[in-house]
Formats: structure tokens, C-alpha cells, sequence
């Protein structure tokens, strides 16, 4: 598979260079450049395959002119040795939990997938790279996990003072590991202009070989779309209707990810999620994505730290944008709407839901009361534990799941006691040491 810009569609780019060179010269994004037909592996799958084998072919489908399969295979074992999980609610409703990775966010399978793409693609051309992101804990937790043990791939992580969680001793580069945790005495805003600014040199971006391990990446984004051939693998044989998935919008990239899992042949029926300020419904009730009004080469680039992937879905339904009411079920969500939500599902199916699967739940309750002559199965994405938002679930339901170990120590604080940095001057020397 080839890889294309959002903005720039003479270009045609490999695999190994979007991973490693993440962002086009052009501003834009990368996105596949055609549409596969994977319905061999798809369509054959059942609830018998694993999750690292249904990722392993697929890679091996996406990526067989650089890797061979077995290389492909051996990518997606090593990237999972853990599995979503599906649950069948009721009759028409199943439950596709994406929180049982290591740090219990939806974000530990393609930054997992990532690394080890990103370790063999080094190994086998005998470089080294370096990961350069803001992280308010969450994500330098889940990066240390996937990195340990790695040879080739050191992470710099920008923190505002006092986020830094999750991080052990030997994780710390100075220590040995792979991690070079710095913060920043301001906000996270200001933690995003300063790796904005670096980004923003080209050369030196090049000369130190950074990258990127958030969604703008696509091969942090393009691995978000095997959840939905694994939810098929379970469900088809129990669904006789359409299939809808649920799920809250984030910057968009499960969205996407959805998207590119139905063009390369995945059967499913749509999106149902809450409507946001660029993703809402017009006066008649259509999908509208506000962006699409300022054209792509109007806007500024998009953002290596900060990544939304509208440009994504613009890019998807740009050839046919009548299609998208087809495919994007957005719905006004309110307060209220989200508590029931969560109240139901906790009251009926004994599920506990943070605000984001309670905000998908109650958007798919709005979905059903619209439709309600056409039988058809949903699938709730829940993508983090609930247990990650104590608050919500107890004032919802008044009391809270367990929470695993390795969750809890993704939690723990860390004190560097290092001096913060200010600028981007600042943050280049660091880069430059590694």
C-alpha cells in the first residue's frame, strides 16, 4: 500500500517514509493512496482468531510490498499481547472495550503497533529515531511500556511541571532507558508551541530523525482500524441487520480508522457518535464537517503536536460528500443525556461508563428513538477504563470498578527533579545530546 498527502495527491510515499518522515512537506496528513480489498482475511475470520493474528495479516495485506509476512506477523505479536474485548449486551447491542492494555487507554494499541513498526523498520535499515510529544501522563506511560527493551527508538516527552506519571527509574534515557521526560514550568499549551516550533524546522527535524507517536503518525492511526474486523470476527454470526458502532469522537482518528477499515471492504453501516463544533449536523439534519468551508490550501499545516483528523475525513468523503450522511450519525448531546446514559447502562447491563461511552451510548439511544422501524446492531466502543474517571462513575452510579495494577501504576506521580525548559533552543540541545 502507498500513502498519499491530504493535500497533495501526486504525491505517493511507502509505508517505512510516512512512519518515519510523519508529517508532508505540503502540511497535510497522510492517508492511503488506494483502497484494498481485504475481504479475504475479513471475511474469514471468526471468534476463534486472536487479535494479534487477525492484526498480523491485515499488516501483511497493508504493507506486502516492504515486509514480508512473517515479519508482518511477527510486528503485530509482538505489538499485542493483549486483546480487545467484546461483550453482548442485549439481542442488538454488544460492547467492544478497547482498555485492556497495559495503562487502560484505548491509545496503548496503536502506540504498541507503532513502536514495533517503527523497531523493525530501524532495525532493518540500521537507524535510530526519536520520538518527540507533549504528554499530560497518559501517553509517556503507555510509550514507556511499549519501549522497553527497545534498541532503536528513544522518546522525548514535553510535560507541564508536575504531570510527569507512570515513568520507573530504568524507563529514564539517563538511567538507560528510552525515555527523556522534560518539563516545562507553564501549560499545556505552551508544551505544544515549544514541539510545534521544533517541528517546525525542517532540517533539524530530519538531521535528528523525529517523529511523532500521536495520530498524526499513520502508523499510529492505521492500526486503530483492526478493532472493527476483530468486533465483525465476533459479532457476525450472532447479527443478521446492519451494524452501527458507537463511539465518541476524540480527535476523530477511531472515526477514521472505522472509515478505512469499511473502504478496505469491512461490512458496517455507519457511525453514531455526538455531535462536536466541527463535526455537527446542519439545519436539516446532515453530517456537516465546519472546516470543509476554509479549503485545504487556505489553512495553516496541520498540526504535528496537537493532530485532529478531520483533514482525514475530509479527505474520505471528498470524492462523494453526499456520502457521508450515509456513514456519520452526529446528534446534540446534552448534560442530562449523558448521565442517563450511564445510569442505563450501569441499571440494565451492570457496565460502568465514563463520560465518553456514556456520551456514545446516549447518542445511539437518539440513533435507535430515529429509527425505529429498521432492525440493526450497534456496537458501543468503550475506549478507556472507567476506572480512569472515578469521579464520573461514582457521581453517576454511585460507586466505582476496580482498578488493575498496571492501570494504577501508570498513575503514579514522578518527581524529575530536573530543571524545566523554556523555549525550543531549549529543547533542540536536549535532542541533540541523545
Amino acid at each position: 500500500m502507498k500513502f498519499t498527502s491530504t493535500r497533495n495527491k501526486s504525491l505517493s510515499v511507502g509505508f517505512s517514509q510516512a512512519v518515519l518522515n510523519c508529517m508532508p512537506d505540503d502540511g497535510g496528513l497522510y492517508v492511503p493512496f488506494e483502497t484494498e480489498d481485504l475481504r479475504r482475511w475479513i471475511l474469514y475470520t471468526d471468534e476463534n482468531t486472536s487479535f494479534s493474528s487477525l492484526a498480523g495479516s491485515l499488516t501483511s495485506a497493508f504493507i506486502k510490498d516492504e515486509f514480508s509476512p512473517i515479519i508482518c506477523e511477527t510486528i503485530a505479536t509482538r505489538a499485542f499481547p493483549f486483546s480487545p474485548e467484546i461483550k453482548q449486551l442485549d439481542e442488538n447491542l454488544f460492547l467492544l472495550e478497547l482498555f485492556h492494555g497495559p495503562t487502560g487507554i484505548h491509545r496503548d494499541f496503536g502506540i504498541s503497533f507503532l513502536v514495533s513498526c517503527l523497531e523493525t523498520i530501524l532495525q532493518l535499515k540500521g537507524e535510530k529515531a526519536t520520538f518527540l510529544d507533549v504528554s499530560t501522563g497518559e501517553l509517556g506511560a503507555s510509550l514507556a511500556y511499549a519501549l522497553r527493551g527497545k534498541k532503536n527508538i528513544r522518546a522525548v516527552l514535553v510535560y507541564p511541571k508536575g504531570t510527569v506519571t507512570g515513568l520507573s527509574d530504568e524507563d529514564f534515557y539517563w538511567n538507560g532507558g528510552n525515555i527523556y521526560p522534560v518539563e516545562v514550568d507553564g501549560t499545556e499549551k505552551e508544551c505544544h508551541d515549544i514541539v510545534r516550533a521544533v517541528f517546525a524546522e525542517k532540517q533539524f527535524v530530519l538531521k535528528n530523525a523525529l517523529t511523532v507517536a500521536n495520530t498524526a503518525n499513520i502508523g499510529r492511526l492505521l492500526p486503530q482500524a483492526f478493532f472493527y474486523p476483530f468486533a465483525f470476527s465476533r459479532i457476525k454470526n450472532k447479527v443478521n441487520s446492519s451494524i452501527f458502532y458507537a463511539l465518541a469522537p476524540g480527535n476523530y482518528s477511531n472515526v477514521a480508522a472505522g472509515l478505512y477499515a469499511w473502504q478496505f471492504a469491512l461490512p458496517l453501516n455507519g457511525f453514531i457518535l455526538p455531535a462536536t463544533d466541527s463535526l455537527t449536523i446542519d439545519p436539516v439534519g446532515n453530517p456537516i464537517l465546519l472546516d470543509s468551508v476554509v479549503p485545504l490550501a487556505k489553512r495553516i499545516a496541520a498540526d504535528p503536536s496537537e493532530p485532529s483528523n478531520i483533514e482525514r475525513l475530509e479527505d474520505i468523503f471528498s470524492a462523494n460528500s453526499l456520502m457521508m450522511k450515509h456513514f456519520l450519525y452526529p446528534y446534540a448531546i446534552s448534560d442530562d443525556d449523558v448521565n442517563d446514559a450511564a445510569k442505563e447502562l450501569f441499571l440494565k447491563y451492570k457496565v460502568y461508563a465514563d463520560r465518553h461511552t456514556a456520551r456514545a451510548y446516549a447518542a445511539s439511544v437518539l440513533h435507535g428513538k430515529a429509527n425505529s422501524g429498521e432492525p440493526y446492531a450497534t456496537v458501543l466502543v468503550a475506549r478507556d477504563s472507567p476506572s480512569l474517571s472515578e469521579e464520573f462513575v461514582r457521581h453517576t452510579v454511585g460507586e466505582v470498578p476496580e482498578m488493575r495494577e498496571s492501570v494504577r501504576n501508570s498513575l503514579k506521580a514522578v518527581d524529575l527533579n530536573r530543571e524545566c525548559v523554556s523555549s525550543p533552543e531549549e529543547l533542540k540541545r536536549i535532542i541533540e545530546t541523545l
